[in-house]
């Protein structure tokens, strides 16, 4: 069961890597320092996309979604590389297992941030500053930390100074720092909220902290009081490191009537199975990071195979396809008894990374996975960065 480490005043950390993916292909090829480097896909077309890119590529207007493309038109020196998961999911597990050395309350909420609990430091100041120089000197990864009270103070904080920013923000600040901002550069609100607000004249983030609970409440649940507790620096959610396994797997398998000796058999089934894992993943909040399938066969013999997916997801057809994938590469074709899904790593969808796999834009324009991951995109970067382009 969670317990608070102590019940003084809080102090929290908020760790951000800077351009996580570039800053990896830089830690990895120490050539790439100090060049812009972009990370995209199908990096021979003109319809790949930049997942991330260096500062030194962002100074030259290379932004985050934008076709490959344009932005070698901005930077014709441009560096452009694949992205590479599993590197960077073995940066990630790095980075938080240097954070643990600090501090056992730690909560990583995406692959390339997460929250510390240093409420016993007696120095934060210092610890920050310690912390941010490991990292860069031992992994050679730039970070941004945010201190403050609560998490939603510490995020903000984190936010403030990119690269390399270590940010203090107490309640005290709110009036000068966080309430002339308009209400969408809020932490948490997004452009459909914000519209809705300033619907109802809510503009910045200080008519927000003064609006009234009734009018808040009846317009937007009770998601409109949270709203209002976070513009008054208000947060009392706990850094619990448990919060990340909380669902570390979910779901669904089937012993067959009739052993499967196809791959369209094999299909039809997973296409069940995936159906109920994508309900128990929505029903429950969360997307899967990772896919396992388990194939048994009729002498009992069982294995299981795994894949970390390009794009975190919770949808059926994404999760069909991925099990499919695995069953063609490992099935020896022997008759199967059991088949099943699982969705080994999974996070909530808010705080998902997704890897930005949108390398076929213009071809699935009209697909709501990519609304999806474009709106999940404008979450983590800021609303308004997606443009729509002429074909």
């Amino acid at each position: 069961m969670y317990q608070s480490p102590v019940t003084k005043r809080k102090i929290i950390f908020h760790v951000d890597m800077n351009s996580f993916y570039a800053s990896v292909e830089m830690a990895e090829n120490p050539e790439l320092q100090g060049k812009p480097v972009a990370v995209a896909g199908n990096v021979e077309e003109r319809k790949g996309i930049i997942v991330t890119c260096s500062y030194e590529a962002r100074e030259r207007g290379v932004r985050t979604t934008m076709p490959l493309w344009q932005a070698r038109k901005l930077c014709p020196n441009l560096v452009v590389v694949p992205p590479d998961f599993e590197t960077y999911k073995l940066y990630s597990s790095r980075m938080f297992h240097l954070l643990q050395e600090y501090t056992e309350w730690v909560e990583p909420v995406s692959i390339d941030e997460g929250y510390m609990d240093v409420t016993d430091c007696k120095n934060p100041l210092e610890m920050a500053k310690e912390i941010q120089t490991r990292l860069l000197n031992e992994l050679h990864l730039p970070c941004s930390i945010g201190i403050g009270p609560n998490k939603f103070l510490a995020k903000t904080a984190s936010d403030m100074k990119k690269p390399l920013g270590i940010t203090v923000l107490r309640k005290r600040d709110l009036a000068e720092k966080l309430w002339p901002l308009q209400v969408g550069e809020m932490h948490g609100i997004g452009k459909k909220t914000e519209e809705k607000l300033n619907k109802y004249g809510i503009f910045t983030v200080k008519d927000l902290a003064e609006a009234i609970d009734y009018e808040l409440k009846h317009r937007f649940g009770i998601n409109g009081i949270k709203m209002k507790e976070r513009a008054n620096g208000i947060d009392s959610r706990p850094v619990d490191p448990s919060s990340a396994s909380d669902y570390r797997s979910i779901g669904s398998s089937t012993t067959l009537s009739e052993d499967l000796i196809s791959v369209t058999e094999a299909d039809a089934v997973f296409k069940r199975l995936a159906a109920k894992v994508s309900t128990r993943l929505k029903t429950k909040g969360y997307v899967a990071l990772t896919l396992a399938i388990t194939i048994r066969y009729s002498d009992r013999k069982t294995i299981t195979r795994s894949q970390m997916l390009p794009n975190a997801t919770q949808h059926t057809a994404d999760i069909q396809k991925t099990a499919l994938d695995l069953f063609r590469r490992h099935w020896n074709h022997d008759p199967v008894r059991l088949l099943g899904i699982t969705a080994t790593e999974v996070v909530e969808k808010e705080h998902a990374t997704y890897q930005l796999d949108l390398f076929s834009v213009e071809k699935n324009e009209k697909d709501a996975l990519l609304h999806d991951v474009l709106s999940s995109i404008e979450r983590k970067h800021g609303e308004g960065i997606i443009k729509r382009g002429n074909k």
